[in-house]
């Protein structure tokens, strides 16, 4: 059985959910959605539709004026964002001015902006690049192979990790259907990464010699196109970008979301 009740007083002025079996009850209070703002869009001098290759295999060949992926803030306030299909690096100022910092033959996705003020650029194409913060200069740092067009049908997608001692780069993780955005756990001992074609998030515990051990499912999701980014929230809870239904969900280490 399922009752809704108010309690007077309640600090978050909400009611609560009691479920009741004949086992035990519990009392969950619902999800406070927060509702997003439309932050900044593409200047109409960068967003005429045109086709490329990689809207063509992706969405069957329309035209798109841009796709954007990986937005990052700088250390004052500046926002990066890629555009996959046409190759480039916008810059967004804190006045919301747009900047087109680099133009290359690349398939840009994740980007991250380093404390010591790198661009750092995952391609799909050229694998990882630096993007000079004022040069818009593309430099290939790492070759290595991501996700690529992996899915159920082919599970080739892995996971890589470079190695500052050696300056090797090393095959953590294979045998994938599109393993997606990665992230560390607060504490560094896991790797918690979206499988996008599986729609679940997967974590991988940390062994002393950097490896990993016990691999396994996380958290399984449903409907929409599958997780994409993830990130580590100030107090240690995981969000999830989930773009077939337009949000991003916070989950606890607990699947409490």
């Amino acid at each position: 059985m399922i009752r809704r009740t108010a309690h007077a007083g309640h600090k978050n002025n909400s009611d609560d959910i009691t479920i009741t079996s004949s086992f035990a009850t519990f009392y969950i209070n619902p999800p406070h959605p927060l509702f997003a703002q439309p932050y900044s869009s593409v200047p109409a001098k960068w967003s005429t539709p045109r086709t490329s290759d990689w809207a063509s295999f992706n969405f069957g060949g329309p035209a798109i004026g841009s796709f954007l992926e990986g937005p990052c803030f700088d250390g004052v306030g500046n926002l990066y964002v890629v555009d996959v299909p046409f190759g480039r690096i916008f810059r967004i100022s804190t006045d919301k001015t747009w900047a087109l910092l680099a133009k290359y033959d690349g398939c840009p996705n994740g980007l991250k902006c380093t404390p010591d003020g790198r661009i750092i650029v995952a391609d799909n194409r050229l694998r990882l690049v630096e993007i000079g913060s004022d040069t818009g200069r593309v430099t290939v740092l790492v070759y290595f192979t991501d996700q690529g067009q992996s899915g159920l049908q082919e599970q080739s997608g892995s996971v890589y990790r470079w190695n500052q001692i050696s300056g090797a780069t090393e095959r953590v993780l294979s045998n994938m259907p599109s393993p997606n955005g990665l992230v560390l756990a607060a504490d560094g001992s896991r790797l918690f990464f979206a499988v996008t074609r599986s729609n679940a998030i997967w974590r991988a515990p940390f062994v002393p010699d950097g490896g990993v051990s016990k691999v396994g499912v996380f958290l399984n999701l449903s409907g929409g196109g599958g997780p994409d980014g993830v990130a580590v929230d100030a107090e240690g809870g995981l969000i999830v970008a989930q773009p077939g239904i337009a949000a991003c969900q916070l989950i606890g280490f607990h699947h409490l979301v």
